[in-house]
């Protein structure tokens, strides 16, 4: 890679594998001038289908935010939502470039549904649009 300050080339001095991608630390071999670079890897948007057919973007963090939700004062740990989404995100780009919300809302509604009970009634709770108590009740006896 070229320096960014005087464009010649430079040198790798550390590597480490980070959140943001694989973290590079790099010198240049003329000015002696040291950087840090961020390999990540490219992937596919996903485009996520609304029930009245607009299409978004799939954002990961619009759907940690909802698990968030979900698990408020819940045992629940920031590692397995991390992981949940993940999960999600990865099924869901196998499924092709568009994906249905309603199949992503089944999905989060199965993961949740192994990870903590009440988390699962408090999603279903806004994504099955329950109007009174006997829609509670009625998915509580499904569990």
């Amino acid at each position: 890679m070229k320096c960014k300050f005087c464009g010649n080339n430079t040198k790798v001095t550390d590597k480490r594998e980070s959140h943001e991608g694989t973290r590079r630390r790099r010198e240049c071999l003329k000015c002696k001038k040291r950087f840090t670079t961020y390999e990540k890897v490219f992937e596919k948007d996903i485009m996520v289908v609304k029930k009245d057919g607009r299409r978004e973007h799939f954002l990961d963090e619009k759907l940690r935010l909802g698990l968030i939700k979900a698990c408020q004062k819940r045992p629940v740990s920031m590692e397995k939502i991390d992981k949940t989404v993940e999960e999600i995100k990865e099924k869901a780009r196998k499924k092709g470039k568009e994906v249905k919300s309603d199949m992503i809302g089944k999905m989060v509604m199965n993961k949740l549904k192994k990870l903590d009970k009440v988390a699962y009634i408090r999603f279903a709770s806004v994504y099955l649009d329950f109007h009174d108590v006997k829609d509670f009740k009625k998915e509580m006896r499904g569990l």
